[in-house]
C-alpha cells in the first residue's frame, strides 16, 4: 500500500448537518483506496472484502483466513468466527437445539476474552440496540488488533472493516451511521497526526 496521506486527505470535512454525497458510499471509498495500492495489498483487501459474504463464510473461508500471514486477517477472522459461533449459540439455546449446531469448530489458537460482552450484547431485547451493541464489540476489536498500526497495510484492513460497519448503520440507522463515520475520521486523523511518515519502514506484509 502506498500514498497512505492520500487516503487521509480523500476524507470529507465534518460538520454537524453532514451526510454522505449522493456519489459517494462504502463500495467508492473502497475503489479509491484500491487505485492507491499494490497487488499485494489489493488481494490483502479483496480477502478482507470475501468475509462480508455470508455465501464465503464456511470452514473452508475461516481456515484459510486463520492460517493467513497477515495479522489483521487472522485476528479479525478468528473473532467474527468467535461471535458468530456465540451467537448461533444463543440462538440454539432460545429455540431448544443442539448447542453447537450450525457452529463452526476451528481452533483459532486466540482467547475470547469478550465473551461476557457477547452474552450481555445478544441479551439485549432491543433490536437496534442489540445490533449496535455487537458492532461496538467488533469496533473496539478492530481498534485493538490495529493499535500500533500506522502506515502499513493493517491500518488501511481497519479502515475499511470500519467503513464497513458504518454502511451497515447508514441503511439502519442514518444518524448513528453519520455519528460512527465522524468518530472513524477521527480516530485516522489522529493516528496520522504526530506520526513521523518514513517509507522504508513500511512492512511488507503479505497474506
Amino acid at each position: 500500500m502506498k500514498n497512505y496521506e492520500y487516503i487521509i486527505a480523500s476524507l470529507p470535512a465534518l460538520s454537524q448537518d453532514w451526510k454522505f454525497p449522493q456519489d459517494r458510499n462504502f463500495s467508492s471509498y473502497i475503489e479509491e483506496i484500491k487505485a492507491l495500492a499494490d497487488a499485494s495489498d489489493r488481494k490483502a483487501i479483496d480477502a478482507l472484502l470475501s468475509g462480508y459474504e455470508d455465501k464465503n463464510l464456511n470452514e473452508e473461508f475461516y481456515g484459510k483466513m486463520l492460517s493467513c500471514k497477515d495479522k489483521f486477517l487472522k485476528e479479525y477472522f478468528a473473532f467474527d468466527l468467535k461471535v458468530r459461533n456465540g451467537k448461533a449459540r444463543f440462538l440454539n439455546k432460545a429455540f431448544g437445539r443442539k448447542e453447537n449446531q450450525d457452529t463452526i469448530s476451528l481452533e483459532t489458537g486466540i482467547e475470547f476474552t469478550e465473551a461476557s460482552k457477547l452474552e450481555a450484547a445478544l441479551a439485549q431485547t432491543d433490536l437496534l440496540g442489540r445490533e449496535k451493541a455487537l458492532d461496538d464489540l467488533m469496533w473496539n476489536k478492530i481498534s485493538d488488533i490495529t493499535t500500533f498500526d500506522y502506515f502499513d497495510i493493517d491500518a488501511v484492513l481497519g479502515f475499511i472493516a470500519k467503513l464497513h460497519i458504518i454502511d451497515r448503520w447508514l441503511s439502519l440507522d442514518e444518524q448513528t451511521g453519520r455519528q460512527m463515520f465522524s468518530k472513524l475520521v477521527s480516530e485516522v486523523r489522529g493516528t496520522f497526526k504526530g506520526v513521523e511518515y518514513d517509507p522504508r519502514k513500511i512492512e511488507d506484509n503479505r497474506i
